[in-house]
């Protein structure tokens, strides 16, 4: 069996138009621009997703949550 590789995430570098806009740009390992996008829709993007600790972190919360919950309708 071949070892899955590990996906690494893109290193994004920020740049600016000629416009004054500020730029994302993401490259590919050989150093060409693999994809472009302005700052603010790739900034609204990344607050719109949750990431896995984050996720996680909500879940570990609620099961938390749901015990207290439990445990208080139990004293009564």
């Amino acid at each position: 069996m071949a070892a899955k590789a590990k996906k690494k995430a893109g290193r994004r570098t920020t740049l600016r138009s000629s416009k004054g806009t500020k730029l994302y740009a993401v490259r590919n390992a050989d150093g060409t621009f693999k994809d472009i996008q302005t700052y603010k829709r790739a900034h609204a993007a990344d607050l719109r997703s949750t990431s896995k600790a984050e996720a996680a972190t909500k879940a570990k919360k609620a099961t938390r949550k749901k015990a207290t919950k439990k445990k208080a309708a139990k004293k009564k």
